[in-house]
């Protein structure tokens, strides 16, 4: 049994991972990648900036695809009030995993569903907590060898090899992939972008 897609979604986002988890929830949609000026407002608190930014997002698309409901999303990864982004080398992927080992970061996610015609936005934020593992000096090196560190904010990912890395995390595991499924699919409900149809219905 699945939901209706009553609506259909378009994806503000070229993420693989974001795509994978809304069709692993049966949603079909339609990509259409945002490209924004994501600098950030000095003094910016971390889930005000990933709202700020799936907001802009969203309304970017907004504008092209107005008869279609938008998703629009931002992940970012913060140790010690740092904002750690896409390492950009192997050095950058050594640092930033130097600095999550055996530590405390935080994951926010921003998310925004908007529709242009019905003047309709929805904007939510989610935080989660991840515990690292103390790292070796060889598994650092050893993971910034492949090539999965250099695509992810904070230089690792979680549904991949890194799932090694974390020792335990507090809150949503779908917010550290790049979307809270839970809330999203609440909010998806609420807007009627999504209905629950049962397939099976009781005799007379």
């Amino acid at each position: 049994m699945k939901w209706m897609n009553t609506e259909k979604l378009v994806l503000a986002s070229r993420s693989p991972r974001r795509k994978e988890l809304l069709e692993q929830m049966g949603l079909a949609v339609e990509i259409l990648p945002a490209d924004v000026d994501e600098t950030e407002e000095p003094g910016q608190q971390p889930l005000e900036l990933v709202k700020v930014l799936s907001e802009k997002k969203t309304r970017h698309i907004m504008q092209l695809k107005k008869n279609a409901w938008v998703l629009g999303a931002d992940t970012i990864v913060v140790k010690d009030r740092q904002i750690l982004g896409k390492p950009e080398n192997r050095e950058q992927a050594i640092h930033m995993l130097g600095l999550l080992s055996g530590r405390t970061h935080a994951v926010y996610t921003g998310y925004s569903v908007g529709h242009f015609a019905r003047r309709q936005m929805k904007t939510h934020a989610v935080a989660t907590q991840v515990v690292f593992k103390t790292l070796t000096r060889q598994e650092i090196l050893w993971y910034t060898g492949t090539q999965e560190p250099y695509d992810k904010a904070g230089g690792y990912a979680i549904q991949g090899l890194g799932a090694f890395l974390v020792k335990e995390i507090h809150g949503s595991y779908s917010n550290v992939v790049g979307l809270p499924v839970c809330e999203l699919i609440q909010t998806l409900a609420a807007l009627e972008v999504i209905q629950f149809k049962d397939s099976h219905h009781d005799p007379d």
